[in-house]
């Protein structure tokens, strides 16, 4: 399958090349393509000879490219529709009558020049196939807002341009907080691109749609991303259940982030005994911390009401021993179950309520790393912990 891809730099290009070619190079599965896909990029500088070859033999067209900041508002006419028709014509030229994706935006529905531009090119499109052909090769999307990795700031996407500044430590402008916003991720126009290039466009009336579409108001994505930049400092994450807006947010403000940003430091609790970091801490799903022990040293020998958790040693040797709290029926204490862990099979083994346990590093010379899960963080207030020998 040949392929055009005009605006192919852009913001949405960029991101429907790069999953294409991991399509092409077989990095990601498809349940239709293949690896026989011949993607032909054109971009703002190419030579419009790259089109005019194109047009000869492709097999689908996802017109991309257009004009959103011109410095001349009669650019937007050229660019958004005269290009359209340039296109159109030399398809025409070669009697290929491909399917075409037509990138046009929700404001083609208002009386403004850009929205005026964008409504010229759908038409344009529309009326390059016959009737009977309109519903299944005119594939036109009025996209809202999009949003993700790789949309400049400063430009036509506030979401960038918050994500951008807050990122890297610099003001942000909200004129109004309540101003709603119709979003949609990028990785979900790209995939539903990749539906509309295998017959399985949304549609909905005359256009195609990316089916998942979040709302809120504007106020509210600035809170989150200045809650993103808190958690290095208090540890949470965000929600990250599928398809929810607040992880889709989440990525695109790490990608703002500067590279001296990527990494950031813990509070390590260090003590003769070794040290104990806490690396995550949620309300929903509990607190994960990475436990060393040195040489020799036994940690833990206390039991919970409520709270469990996870040990998983992935590095050196130790035992675990778990005791239920209390006497059995002859007054005996009960019996010690143990588990010897190491890094060599890594395996988990469940700190279980009313049971005291603890954890002995059984090396003489090698620290022993412990990766803890615990289904609530710490609350020193509450924090459900008595101490008992095993």
């Amino acid at each position: 399958m040949k392929i055009l891809i005009t605006g192919a730099t852009g913001f949405v290009g960029k991101n429907l090349v790069a999953q294409l070619n991991n399509i092409k190079a077989g990095k990601a599965k498809h349940p239709v393509l293949g690896t026989d896909l011949h993607i032909i990029e054109y971009k703002r500088d190419s030579d419009f000879s790259v089109l005019e070859e194109a047009c000869k033999d492709v097999d689908f067209v996802f017109h991309l490219a257009g004009v959103n900041r011109p410095i001349e508002q009669s650019e937007f006419m050229i660019g958004n529709f005269g290009f359209t028709t340039a296109l159109l014509e030399k398809l025409k030229e070669n009697n290929n009558n491909c399917p075409i994706v037509l990138a046009s935006s929700t404001q083609a529905e208002l009386d403004n020049p850009y929205g005026i531009s964008k409504k010229a090119g759908e038409d344009a499109v529309r009326s390059h196939f016959s009737p009977q052909e309109r519903g299944e090769k005119a594939l036109i999307y009025r996209f809202p807002n999009i949003f993700g990795k790789w949309c400049k700031p400063n430009y036509n996407s506030a979401v960038a341009t918050f994500c951008n500044n807050i990122a890297n430590d610099l003001p942000i402008s909200v004129n109004d907080p309540n101003v709603e916003m119709t979003l949609v991720y990028i990785d979900d126009v790209v995939e539903e691109l990749i539906g509309a290039l295998t017959n399985e466009a949304t549609r909905n009336g005359d256009f195609c749609i990316v089916p998942t579409v979040h709302q809120l108001k504007l106020g509210q994505i600035v809170d989150l991303l200045y809650g993103f930049k808190e958690q290095r400092e208090n540890l949470t994450v965000p929600n990250v259940t599928h398809n929810a807006f607040e992880k889709k947010l989440y990525a695109t403000y790490l990608s703002y982030l500067p590279a001296e940003k990527f990494s950031y430091p813990l509070k390590m609790n260090i003590d003769q005994r070794g040290s104990f970091t806490e690396i995550i801490r949620t309300p929903e799903r509990g607190q994960f911390s990475v436990n060393i022990s040195k040489p020799g040293i036994t940690k833990g020998q206390h039991w919970h009401h409520t709270k469990n958790e996870k040990f998983v040693v992935v590095s050196g040797k130790g035992l675990i021993q778990l005791r239920k709290v209390g006497k059995d029926e002859n007054g005996n204490d009960f019996p010690v179950n143990e588990f010897y862990v190491s890094g060599e099979k890594i395996e988990v083994v469940e700190m279980i309520p009313g049971y005291t346990h603890n954890i002995i590093n059984l090396s003489e010379t090698e620290d022993m790393v412990t990766f803890m899960w615990a289904n609530e963080s710490f609350d020193p207030n509450r924090p459900d912990t008595f101490f008992e020998e095993v």
